[in-house]
Parts: structure tokens; C-alpha cells; sequence
């Protein structure tokens, strides 16, 4: 069982990341690495997670900055911030590593990281997977996990305002 006080060091700047990452490559390790808004955390994400966190020793997410949240899905999201999507990331015991990004996409993160295995969920292609292509340029691969149909933040904030 990992220590409560570890929790928030889970959060980490690209740089901290960096430096985790190399020790993890020294030791022989390979990390996942998937991204998302995870606005309100539901099975769909805890899913996806989980499969993600499979294909590797460690799992790294890419979380969106509130101002990414709110230019992809628009002015009312997100509806929780960055800070708190991330605890509650932190919180799960299958994330080994949050890294926050601002930009619209994660792809300055993932070709500054190189993750091992990139993972998106299935409602994407490997030609629109951002970073797919300088993944696997780097020997890494890529994988389409399968969505977990009726669960979508979008669902779930239409169905609390009926």
C-alpha cells in the first residue's frame, strides 16, 4: 500500500517528471502514458485507466489545465479545477505520476516524455492519436483501448441538470 503522504507528490512539473522518468529508465522500467480532461471521474475513465496502467510498470497522465478544459469543452468546464482533478487522480493507486499541460493537445508533453506506450480511448484512430507518430518513430507503441459504452462527463453534466 503506497502512503497518504505520497499523494500529492504525484503532481508533478514536466521537469520533476523527467528526472522520475530517467530513474524509472535506469532500472529497466517502462511507463504508459495517457491524457484527459477527467472533469468528473467516472467507470468510463476508471476503465481506461486501468488497461492503460497494465501496458507498463508505471502510469504517467496527462491532465489539461483548466484553460485547455475550457477551450476544448467550452466556457461552463470544467467543473472541477485543475488542482482538484489532479488529487483526485493522485488519489488513484493505479496513477503512479500526474503532469499537467496547457496546450490544447498533449503532444509537446508526449514527444518531451516519450512514453513507452501511448493509450487512448476508442473513439480515436493511431492517425489521430497526438503523438502517435513520434511515438512510435522512438520505438514505443500505441494502443487503442475500447470505450466503455454509457458513461461520458458530457452525459453525466446533462443528466444532473434534468
Amino acid at each position: 500500500m503506497r502512503a497518504v503522504t505520497s499523494i500529492e507528490k504525484k503532481i508533478m512539473t514536466v521537469k520533476e517528471a523527467l528526472t522520475v522518468i530517467a530513474g524509472w529508465k535506469t532500472l529497466g522500467k517502462t511507463f504508459a502514458f495517457t491524457n484527459g480532461c477527467f472533469d468528473i471521474l467516472h467507470p468510463g475513465h476508471l476503465y481506461s485507466l486501468a488497461q492503460t496502467a497494465k501496458e507498463a510498470d508505471f502510469l504517467v497522465v496527462g491532465l489539461n489545465s483548466d484553460a485547455s478544459v475550457k477551450r476544448l469543452k467550452g466556457p461552463t468546464r470544467p467543473i472541477n479545477n485543475t488542482q482538484s482533478r489532479a488529487i483526485v487522480l493522485a488519489n488513484l493507486v493505479l496513477v503512479d505520476m500526474i503532469v499537467v499541460f496547457e496546450e490544447d493537445t498533449p503532444h509537446e508533453l508526449i514527444t518531451t516524455l516519450f512514453p513507452d506506450v501511448l493509450v487512448k480511448g476508442g473513439d480515436y484512430t493511431i492517425e489521430t492519436i497526438v503523438g502517435a507518430k513520434e511515438v512510435i518513430a522512438h520505438g514505443g507503441k500505441v494502443i487503442i483501448n475500447p470505450i466503455v459504452e454509457g458513461f461520458s462527463t458530457t452525459g453525466l453534466i446533462e443528466k444532473m441538470k434534468l
